[in-house]
């Protein structure tokens, strides 16, 4: 039996050593849609690749591409940031530094070139400095207007649309990180997440022809100073817990202001090479995370870095400014001829105001008003790129009171590039348009010609290129006797049309019109309201 054990022990040893045979391989299925063949046909070229292995020409052409396509975002995303950059530079130029405010006491004209501004309303206008701690901004009564962030956020109205309610008030406005006190009341309180903000603040005329009143109380109640805690706000139980200091209360030093109107000023951004140097000038001014990562993502790919020089080498400069040609030509394209249906406001019609369907942020529609109270809609889960490129390309501002629907509040905008005809206007031709009676306004409507290359004012010896149912800068329009309203577009002013009904235009130059309704009626909300288009008169 011992035998027998040991036999079988020594077969298992010597099977356990013999080597097994191998069962039959099979070679992987590779699918074709992960392969990169060799030669592969874009509208950038051919790129050539050695078993996937990218040749030497095609490195160069694939690292152009991204650097070209990090610079287009770049300006595509940041173009609101530039655009405020190219404001304060402007302000600075003429005299008007941070914390004081400019004030267009006879209307803003064509001198000044600001993206779409009116000749309607009494502007005064600043940027507001927080880098060194709070700041208070004293707003008068009846107003309208907003503060921005230095990337073309909104942060709070004030005014008419704001928390004061058109009655005036305090405005306090955290900088970013702020973890000081903050006063329990006597403020409206906001935080910014930029270092500057920017003030865009309107008044109206009196009896519609009169700024000499708006300018006065302007004058009167507007002040931006230093916050001093432990004044008005902070209660003395406060002191006496230790929770708080008490500071002073007085008044506060008045404001410095300066003239606008006539101003000869240039505050639009530009297009060349000099854009990223904007762009630097702001990605160092701000705190690093003012702005989304994202967004800065492909700032930082083209070597604009908070803390660190821009110095672009030969090669990557001729890509930026192939790649901000594309996009100021992308911008142009998507602000003057828009594809998109939706942003017209009317079927068929050459009247375009897309926040309707953006809304201000650009996502979300604007929530219906219905006699069950507001209708919001659902949150559409991404940005309207194309939507938020157009509008900050020809707009100095945003704020929700350009996108609600709420009657007699604010004021409601229609753009309009193309004739009746769809085709661009031309300076040397004659244009009309009729307003139909019952313009659905509570307080005044107007139009406003603006130039196509500035997106300003059009400079005409006529100095304010506007029309409306106010009788200043220029005579008020006239209705017909069936109640409707006909304005006229030309060089020269047609014959048996009364000045109040015409606006001058250049015969070298293209231009646009934005109609403004103050206070819109319901009519304009439901569109049984609608001006004819703008038809050439032959």
């Amino acid at each position: 039996m011992k035998s027998v054990g040991s036999l079988t022990a020594a077969v298992v040893c010597i099977t356990l050593v013999l080597p097994r045979t191998a069962p039959a391989q099979t070679a992987p299925v590779i699918p074709p849609s992960i392969i990169t063949p060799d030669k592969v046909e874009t509208r950038l070229g051919t790129f050539d690749f050695k078993d996937g292995a990218p040749g030497k020409a095609t490195l160069e052409k694939a690292y152009d591409y991204i650097d070209f396509t990090h610079a287009y975002n770049a300006f595509a995303n940041t173009m609101q940031g530039v655009s405020l950059v190219a404001a304060r530079r402007g302000f600075l130029e003429a005299g008007v530094k941070d914390n004081e405010i400019l004030i267009f006491s006879e209307l803003m004209d064509a001198k000044s070139l600001f993206l779409t501004a009116n000749a309607d309303t009494v502007y005064f206008l600043g940027f507001i400095d927080v880098s060194k701690g709070p700041m208070v901004f004293e707003v008068p009564p009846k107003v309208l207007g907003a503060l921005d962030d230095m990337w073309f956020r909104w942060v709070t109205d004030f005014g008419q649309p704001g928390p004061d309610r058109g009655l005036g008030g305090k405005y306090l406005i955290l900088p970013p990180g702020y973890d000081g006190p903050v006063p329990e009341g006597g403020y409206f309180v906001s935080r910014s997440r930029t270092n500057r903000l920017l003030i865009m603040g309107r008044a109206f005329l009196e009896n519609k022809n009169d700024p000499k009143p708006a300018v006065a109380s302007i004058k009167q109640s507007t002040k931006i100073y230093p916050f001093e805690p432990g004044g008005v706000g902070t209660p003395i139980a406060e002191y006496l817990s230790g929770k708080a200091k008490l500071g002073r209360i007085g008044d506060p030093p008045p404001s410095k202001f300066h003239e606008g109107s006539g101003k000869v000023m240039n505050t639009v951004p530009p297009n060349d090479f000099s854009f990223y140097e904007m762009l630097n000038e702001i990605v160092q001014q701000e705190p690093a995370t003012s702005l989304d990562l994202e967004q800065m993502g492909s700032v930082a790919a083209i070597g604009i870095v908070k803390d660190k020089p821009f110095a672009p080498d030969a090669r990557m400069k001729k890509i930026l400014a192939e790649a901000l040609a594309v996009a100021n030509a992308t911008s142009r394209s998507l602000f003057m001829n828009p594809r998109d249906p939706s942003w017209f406001y009317y079927p068929g019609s050459a009247w375009m105001n897309f926040l309707f369907v953006t809304g201000y942020e650009f996502e979300t529609p604007i929530p219906e008003i219905t006699r069950e109270g507001v209708k919001p809609f659902p949150a559409t889960g991404y940005r309207q790129l194309d939507a938020r490129t157009a509008f900050f390309y020809y707009v100095t501002g945003i704020t929700p009171a350009m996108a609600m629907r709420v009657p007699g509040i604010g004021s409601q905008y229609l753009l309009n590039m193309l004739d009746a005809d769809k085709n661009y206007f031309d300076g040397s031709k004659t244009y009309k348009v009729t307003l139909p009676k019952g313009i659905p306004e509570a307080n005044f409507w107007s139009f406003t010609v603006y130039d196509n290359q500035t997106r300003s004012m059009l400079d005409t010896p006529q100095r304010h290129p506007r029309a409306g149912s106010q009788s200043y800068p220029s005579p008020a329009a006239e209705a017909d006797a069936d109640g409707t309203t006909t304005i006229y577009f030309s060089p020269t002013q047609p014959a048996d049309v009364k000045r109040g009904n015409w606006i001058q235009t250049d015969p070298k130059k293209g231009w646009f019109t934005i109609l403004r309704l103050y206070s819109p009626l319901e009519p304009f909300f439901t569109k049984e309201w609608r001006p004819s288009e703008i038809a050439m008169v032959k």
